[in-house]
């Protein structure tokens, strides 16, 4: 079977529709967090007896304000406790990185005259003007020269010729 590609019309409309799927599940899950909520605070902390004398309201203050200092105490605890993962947590990524190494770029080749890499080398204080191929052995090319006896005639030359190949062939 030939496989259709999906226009882009209803590429569109079906990831619309996904969009509004997924905000409907998001919508569901605020609720459902906000009903957990509530149950969890009702069945946690039972709504004050306010009635009675100044005494009984004291106490009962007394005991809010100790399981307040309480939940700040653990709090504190937790918040050293994430701060110091956090922390072996950033010295592990840089432990990878020294580890995996970092990747470099190949290298890319570049004439320079030996004076450049010297310069390169050396720095800029160090100017050094080497001359390497006053170093060399010069060559110089010798020129041929054909005797103008054997120049002659090119027509001469071509009967020549000719003559060898019928002396090749009556052999």
């Amino acid at each position: 079977m030939s496989e259709k590609k999906m226009t882009s019309s209803r590429r569109h409309h079906l990831k619309s529709l996904m969009l509004q799927i997924a905000a409907n599940w998001i919508e569901k899950e605020k609720q459902e967090i906000a009903v957990s909520k509530q149950n969890y605070v009702a069945e946690k902390c039972p709504p004050p007896a306010l009635s009675g004398d100044q005494a009984t309201l004291m106490e009962t203050c007394k005991k809010l304000h100790a399981l307040i200092d309480k939940i700040d105490e653990e709090r504190y605890d937790l918040q050293i406790k994430v701060g110091k993962t956090d922390k072996e947590i950033d010295d592990l990524k840089i432990k990878v990185v020294d580890l995996a190494g970092v990747k470099k770029p190949a290298l890319k080749k570049v004439r320079m005259s030996a004076d450049a890499m010297l310069k390169a080398l050396l720095g800029s204080k160090h100017t050094v003007n080497l001359d390497l191929r006053a170093n060399l052995k010069q060559v110089k090319k010798e020129v041929k020269e054909e005797p103008t006896e054997a120049v002659g005639d090119w027509r001469k030359n071509i009967e020549d010729k000719a003559d060898r190949k019928k002396m090749f062939e009556a052999s």
